[in-house]
């Protein structure tokens, strides 16, 4: 394993938008609020003396069964099973991540989070229930179709679309839920089509287990901004790994590996590895790709004591040179691809670490809270990549300001409006398009950050700051312990007081800047 220095050669090219790219039609019925009630709960909940461990959980939950619309007569246990579990070292808090079942069938979306502090007591829940009056199946838990029949289904609605579909990128599936579908419950495989060819796709599809329609579908595939900025001519240092007589663009010193290859301006992953025979790395996009994850990896390790996007080593793989004159870059839940850029409006798409890692934190975001990339929970996903991707490096408050050569940026977590954003929930969008809205009402949340980290006036709310590194760690504290597939903006406000009193305590500055902050956007 060798440091390289390799030196980056960029020239001038114009600000443009992203060609054209497949998007499923959005479905409003989709879950994200669809469930009732949204349970969102702050209270300091003691359970009875007697009552340890994991049973004051279900004396809590018990305690609380009439308000999640589940009558008296049902065992919880059998609803509701424990499926994480976590203790915080730091702040003795204990988490729990629960999953709601309907005859052993998971209920899609329906995932709590309940916690523990230090003394004993409950302090907050957060998530989803299916009521029991929506638990009644009309054809019952039995499937009528098959698994491979669902994909095949999913597979040939999406080739009438856009034609015959390439290889698949992730290990075709499709599993069985309970899916709340226009208020009433239906027994559904969700699965998705994920492919290259003959264009970047990621759509996830609600097929009824009784008879194989399409109950609802949308696009799931991540995408970086549609301006481009390339290499910048800046020097960096990496590691790579010697192999006989050649290099490999290939950094074993963290998790499980860092890797980069090229996909030759085809549409296949991950393509070739990237290799050298003196050490002198002269591709541009493919040295930022490998550089700018590595840097990614290293802030989730050193701020967070995170061990890549999983918590486990995840192998970070990154291709560059995807298809040909390819306008974009994203994460596919697998592996991150890097386009070229067309060469007169936008070049390499890897050179921004604000991208790189804002996209890699969509990867952290499934294998924590999961939220549904749609509509609330999907503009706090959207929001959460941007806030840890743009405090990688810190230097201001703008997104992807590195891609446009004209200055600009895609979004900025200081003045969303600047760039069409909403500032408060008041203003936000309400309707279908963007998946309700991801990329835009993004703004919100990011502005309640920027208040929590830097302070100010807003709306005539006035916060003091707490810093960004005291902002971030409760962001990601909410992201991974509180936070839930459907939370909404409440819930994430809530998240986020819980995770600062955590922190730092229930009359802390700290706690006063988050609750303030939320009252500015309009989120109460």
């Amino acid at each position: 394993m060798l440091k390289v220095w390799s030196s980056i050669i960029t020239g001038a090219f114009l600000l443009g938008s992203v060609q054209a790219v497949h998007a499923a039609p959005q479905d409003p019925s989709a879950p994200s609020g669809g469930f009732a009630p949204q349970l969102i709960t702050e209270e300091n909940w003691s359970a009875p003396q007697a009552v340890t461990g994991e049973d004051k959980i279900w004396k809590y939950l018990e305690s609380k069964q009439e308000s999640f619309q589940i009558g008296k007569s049902v065992d919880l246990k059998k609803q509701l099973k424990i499926i994480e579990q976590e203790t915080d070292e730091k702040t003795g808090t204990q988490h729990f991540r629960l999953q709601q079942y309907v005859e052993d069938v998971p209920v899609y979306g329906g995932v709590q989070t309940v916690h523990i502090n230090k003394e004993g007591q409950v302090t907050s829940l957060i998530g989803s229930v299916l009521p029991e009056q929506q638990q009644q199946i009309p054809r019952g838990l039995t499937s009528q179709i098959s698994e491979a029949e669902a994909i095949a289904i999913a597979q040939k609605d999406t080739e009438a679309d856009v034609g015959k579909l390439g290889e698949p990128q992730m290990e075709r599936k499709a599993e069985l839920y309970v899916y709340l579908h226009n208020g009433q419950p239906v027994l559904t495989y969700v699965t998705e089509v994920n492919v290259l060819e003959p264009e970047p796709i990621r759509t996830r599809y609600f097929i009824s287990a009784d008879d194989g329609s399409i109950l609802s579908k949308y696009d799931i595939l991540d995408r970086a901004t549609g301006t481009g900025k390339g290499v910048l001519g800046d020097t960096k240092t990496f590691t790579t790994t010697q192999s006989g007589s050649t290099y490999q663009l290939k950094d074993t010193t963290r998790g499980q590996g860092i890797v980069t290859y090229s996909s030759g301006n085809r549409g296949w992953l991950p393509g070739t590895l990237l290799t050298s025979t003196n050490n002198i790395w002269n591709d541009g996009a493919a040295v930022d790709a490998h550089a700018y994850a590595a840097k990614v990896y290293d802030f989730y390790k050193n701020k967070f004591g995170r061990d890549s996007i999983d918590g486990k080593g995840f192998q970070l793989v990154s291709s560059v040179h995807i298809l040909k004159r390819y306008n974009n870059a994203g994460w596919n839940g697998k592996q991150m691809f890097y386009g070229d850029g067309d060469g007169v409006r936008n070049r390499p798409f890897s050179a921004d670490p604000d991208v790189v890692g804002h996209e890699l934190t969509h990867g952290v975001i499934s294998k924590t809270a999961n939220l549904e990339y749609k509509n609330e929970s999907g503009a706090l996903n959207e929001s959460i990549a941007d806030i840890m991707g743009n405090s990688i490096e810190g230097k201001n408050w703008l997104m992807g300001d590195l891609i446009s050569i004209q200055g600009l940026a895609f979004r900025s977590l200081e003045n969303p409006k600047l760039y069409g954003q909403p500032d408060r929930y008041q203003d936000r969008y309400i309707g279908t398009e963007d998946k309700g809205g991801v990329h835009w009402n993004s703004g919100i949340n990011n502005k309640a950050f920027y208040l929590i980290a830097q302070g100010g006036t807003h709306y005539g709310v006035t916060v003091n700051g707490i810093g960004r590194d005291a902002a971030v760690q409760i962001f990601y504290k909410a992201l991974i312990y509180y936070l839930t597939p459907l939370s909404n903006f409440s819930a994430m406000r809530v998240a986020a007081i819980e995770a600062a009193t955590d922190l730092y305590g229930k009359n802390s500055a700290q706690v006063d800047a988050v609750t303030k902050a939320y009252t500015a956007v309009g989120v109460n």
